[in-house]
């Protein structure tokens, strides 16, 4: 029996989560010197109706070991084989660290333990990892073994397309995750920026002047790079405005050929809070290159 882990920052929905059984270890958030736990002490719209009144900028804490050592054990105590945990990127967050330390200290307290466990460093952010975990999901439905799931996911995930824009630049730069240059610029001429994850890290690929050029800009591209055999589904993600979400996936089902499943899902805290209100994001399998 193979149990699917992650840390908070999949932004899985619950139905999802459920769905498939698969277990999170909650990020920390600090809202003005008050500490809460990812998904379970505040929610995505709480967060996001407090986020514009705040007059200090939030910050995220990862999750401890302990988490994720406690995790593994529940799984053996449920008589799981296999446990594959899919971290954030180690580029832009400890959750990674924190997992491979949890599996450290799981194996030390249970050094006899038949279970094997493999912490992935995902490569990549928010649905990112998300995808990558519905996919071992489907992959476990149809009868893949916990090496095969594994291959896979090695062998895949840095193809994993992220495509994410945001209306407010200020938490990107407060969070170190653009440069203040670049946002500057964007600023000045009502631009947009375009990101993608490059080498496991944030990094701007376009500048579209408003909304509407973003979302033609991610449709064009999905058709010149999605991996027709790989992408079962796609993740659209929004942080405080699902209407855009919609919109995109409507232009997805009207411009292109792809007739899977579309997933709409809300970024929970800890993306929120280095991406803002307004972020709208698209998750699908790249060709290789």
């Amino acid at each position: 029996m193979i149990k699917l882990m992650a840390d908070s920052t999949c932004d899985l929905s619950n139905e999802v989560l459920e769905q498939y059984k698969i277990t999170l270890a909650s990020l920390t958030i600090n809202i003005e010197d008050k500490i809460y736990k990812d998904r379970v002490e505040i929610k995505p719209n709480e967060f996001y109706e407090k986020l514009e009144h705040l007059s200090e900028f939030p910050t995220t804490g990862t999750p401890s070991p302990s988490q994720f050592a406690e995790m593994i054990k529940e799984a053996a105590k449920e008589g799981h084989t296999d446990v594959l945990c899919i971290s954030m990127s180690s580029g832009t967050s400890g959750s990674y660290q924190s997992a491979v330390l949890g599996k450290d200290y799981y194996f030390e307290e249970t050094p006899d333990s038949p279970v094997r466990v493999h912490i992935v460093d995902s490569k990549c952010m928010s649905h990112g990892s998300g995808w990558l975990l519905i996919k071992s999901a489907l992959m476990r439905e149809k009868g893949a073994t916990f090496d095969e799931i594994v291959a896979f996911i090695e062998s895949h995930k840095t193809r994993v397309k992220h495509f994410l824009s945001v209306d407010d630049l200020n938490h990107l730069i407060k969070s170190g995750r653009i440069s203040n240059a670049s946002a500057v610029i964007g600023k000045f001429l009502m631009l947009k920026p375009v990101m993608t994850m490059k080498d496991g890290k944030i990094a701007i690929v376009s500048k579209e002047r408003g909304r509407k050029r973003v979302l033609k800009h991610y449709v064009q591209e999905f058709i010149r790079r999605n991996d027709e055999d790989l992408t079962e589904f796609i993740i659209i993600g929004y942080t405080s405005d699902k209407t855009v979400a919609e919109t995109l996936k409507t232009k997805v089902q009207k411009e292109t050929d792809f007739t899977g499943d579309i997933h709409i899902m809300q970024m929970g805290v800890s993306v929120g809070t280095h991406v803002g209100l307004g972020a709208i994001s698209m998750f699908f399998m790249e060709k290789n290159s």
